[in-house]
């Protein structure tokens, strides 16, 4: 087949045949497909659309580019169980997520991405942290997941390497919010993984790529019904994202929060509810709990008592990391060398904050990518970020700025007054879990 007569057809409004399809994810892998070409019919399918069948057939073909998972010979004593989210500000939930679950009995293989757009990536995350591997064998995650329950790593070179290519194309090209291309994206890696259960967090608001609600339901539903038809037994939530999800945004500056959080010294209350709803959700549709009551009982069981604590511990131990990292992470974690503070201007209420434009200026501190090419520094980022409905004074702390050198340090910090906006009156707090959906 030709790439351009395929490129044309989406160009022109027509639904791909699997024929075409499997093509164009043959050509992903073998580099038959150019970039451009690659980039082409993305823009196509973006502003063309797919069908259900379409999304189906290229979510199978991405699937079935590369090895997929069989955990049925490893006896593991408990379900197969991961969770996703499609992107936002600040959303550290699956570093918590993943030791809450392990600790409850699941067995947790979460194969992550990196930053995306203006969001973070759960990789870049855990690739802060020293002699980490995202990339494990197949003996070291086997041995990860008997010894921890949950093991947070990248898809390796066989797992769905189509996705791989095209992840990186579509980071750089505009292409990121194709409902179809992140149910893909998604779920090839996910059914690749071997899950038995999967829950999805989908985001909305102005630091998500589904910025209204309905397009979070379209794409909710995208994923709830594709994964349905794949046989994987999928949730979904639409969780708020117009501001930033807990206290810090930037790498390894999540990891701290996340290391804090675990340890019960800072949970922010957004952050908290989001983390305790998907796990405990995992747990009832696993079969680890007969109801989300007594779900909720065992994640806050697992947090006070300090064993999901101790499962990630164990995790990054297992997968290379330092064994006491968890005891002293700020030890292990480089810090930037320079802080700003931002502070409010005037006394009020915090009325709302442009989540996205924050996202977009970590990564002009250096916590993202211009490029698939372009190297992270882990260091940057925000913490102390204020939120939506509270009382600042003059010369609150509104975030402080984690920088590489002054220069970037001062032009965020300017930046900062211009993305969150302070107002007279008292605003509602607005609700993090919005709507539930299930097959």
């Amino acid at each position: 087949m030709l790439a351009q007569e395929t490129i044309r057809r989406k160009r022109d409004g027509h639904a791909l045949s699997e024929a075409e399809i499997a093509d164009f994810v043959a050509g992903l892998v073998t580099g038959a497909w150019s970039e451009g070409q690659c980039a082409a019919l993305a823009m196509a399918m973006l502003l063309k659309g797919m069908s259900q069948a379409e999304t189906v057939a290229l979510t199978q073909a991405m699937m079935r580019s590369g090895t997929v998972m069989d955990w049925s010979h490893a006896q593991l004593p408990g379900p197969i169980l991961d969770k996703h989210s499609s992107g936002g500000v600040g959303d550290k939930v699956s570093l918590m997520l993943a030791p809450i679950v392990a600790a409850c009995g699941g067995f947790v293989p979460m194969v992550s991405g990196r930053g995306l757009g203006h969001t973070g990536g759960t990789l870049d995350k855990m690739e802060s942290i020293p002699g980490y591997r995202i990339a494990p064998d197949a003996a070291q995650l086997l041995h990860t997941l008997r010894t921890a329950g949950c093991a947070v790593v990248g898809a390796s070179a066989q797992v769905a390497p189509a996705d791989r290519r095209l992840y990186a194309i579509r980071d750089v090209t505009a292409t990121v919010e194709s409902t179809a291309l992140i149910t893909a994206s998604i779920l090839s890696k996910k059914l690749a993984a071997g899950l038995q259960v999967l829950v999805m967090d989908v985001k909305t608001g102005n630091g998500a790529f589904a910025a209204s609600i309905a397009d979070a339901r379209t794409l909710a539903q995208s994923l709830v019904s594709v994964a349905q038809g794949a046989g994987l037994p999928t949730r979904a939530w639409i969780t708020d994202m117009n501001q930033v999800l807990g206290h810090s945004c930037g790498n390894a500056l999540e990891v701290l929060e996340a290391v804090a959080f675990l340890k019960g010294e800072q949970q922010e209350p957004r952050l908290l509810e989001v983390t305790r709803t998907l796990s405990a959700e995992l747990l009832q549709l696993g079969g680890l709990a007969p109801d989300m009551d007594q779900a909720l009982q065992q994640v806050d069981r697992v947090l006070t008592s300090g064993s999901a604590l101790e499962r990630f511990a164990r995790m990054v131990q297992a997968l290379g990391g330092p064994a006491d990292f968890c005891e002293r992470p700020a030890h292990y974690l480089s810090a930037a060398p320079v802080l700003r503070h931002t502070l409010a201007p005037r006394a009020g209420w915090v009325h709302s904050m442009a989540t996205r434009d924050i996202g977009l200026l970590v990564i002009e501190l250096g916590g993202g990518r211009h490029q698939a090419s372009d190297t992270i520094d882990a260091r940057v980022g925000l913490t102390e970020v204020v939120a939506v409905g509270q009382k600042v004074e003059p010369g609150s702390v509104l975030a402080v700025v984690h920088a590489a050198d002054a220069a970037s340090a001062d032009m965020a910090a300017q930046s900062l007054l211009k993305h969150i906006a302070i107002g007279d009156d008292p605003v509602g707090i607005q609700a993090v879990m919005l709507e539930r959906l299930a097959s």
